[in-house]
């Protein structure tokens, strides 16, 4: 059962992967991302990690893909892209880093590369369980680094709104001054 779940989750994985990188509109993009995000919270399930599974739903599936959604709507969807490639080295070191990690996750699946019946899964803590482990950790040790995060987060929202918000202005102003242009060519 746990191998047909992981085939399925790994498959549903992939085709939201694949829309990602194929799709033509950002929103749609960004709507199979949160698919992937789902599909890999549900793998981790499968191998009893649901702290994890959380944590991927409700930061990445929500904060994450929430933010990148809002990006998007700001900068407009409704904008064209050059489509000429400034980085002629791009695709060809995208190829070879491909290869890279295709042969690096084929030596990782193949049998022999973990020695011992050592269990994938990861080390139960007996006392209070992983959760509270980490929320420990977390809420004492790591506060401020946490909380110091937060509000870095939020400061480049603000600086995004208020970027973006200048340049609407600015082509607005733009748009004005060439219809002024325009009307004044027209009249004469």
């Amino acid at each position: 059962m746990e191998l047909f779940l992981f085939l399925l989750f790994a498959g549903i994985a992939l085709i939201g992967a694949l829309g990602v990188v194929l799709s033509p509109n950002p929103v749609h993009s960004a709507l199979s991302l949160v698919t992937v995000l789902i599909a890999i919270a549900a793998l981790f399930v499968v191998q009893d990690a649901q702290l994890l599974a959380a944590v991927q739903v409700i930061v990445y599936a929500g904060a994450i893909v929430v933010l990148f959604l809002f990006v998007i709507m700001l900068l407009g969807v409704d904008r064209s892209e050059s489509t000429a490639e400034t980085l002629r080295i791009q695709r060809p070191a995208a190829l070879v880093l491909g290869f890279g990690l295709l042969v690096t996750l084929l030596l990782l699946i193949s049998p022999g590369w973990a020695t011992g019946e050592q269990s994938l899964r990861g080390v139960a803590n007996p006392a209070g369980g992983n959760v509270k482990a980490v929320a420990e950790s977390l809420f004492t040790t790591f506060l401020w680094p946490f909380e110091l995060t937060a509000v870095l987060l939020v400061i480049a929202v603000i600086g995004g709104v208020v970027l973006a918000r200048r340049s609407h202005l600015a082509a607005d102003e733009e748009l004005q001054q060439l219809e002024e242009q325009d009307s004044e060519t027209e009249t004469s």
